[in-house]
């Protein structure tokens, strides 16, 4: 006799309607490109949970980073979801710095 363990984890988007289920028993996590966002990667969280994710919005120089990601013109750090028990993860996005060897 064998037993099968399945583990189904519900997801979803506070901010648009994208769901998704997964079936791994290993710690993970998922993410989207969230319409509700500009279509920018944010996370999704389990169903259920009382939470909000928002956009930050970076409070730095901009120099001649390659890669930033940007929405109507202003560069986004992260996107941070905060729970209503106080704790929160934030997705950082880090732009690239550029060096030239001359020699």
């Amino acid at each position: 006799m064998s037993i099968i363990i399945r583990s189904e984890l519900h997801w979803d988007c506070p901010n648009c309607d994208h769901t998704d289920v997964t079936q791994h028993i290993e710690p993970h996590s998922r993410f989207h490109n969230c319409a509700g966002l500009h279509g920018i990667t944010t996370p999704m969280v389990l169903t259920g949970s009382d939470c909000k994710i928002e956009l930050i919005e970076r409070e730095d120089y901009v120099g001649k980073e390659h890669g930033l990601t940007y929405v109507e013109r202003k560069p986004i750090s992260a996107v941070k979801t905060t729970r209503a028990d106080g704790s929160n993860d934030i997705a950082v996005f880090p732009g690239c710095a550029e060096v030239r060897m001359v020699g």
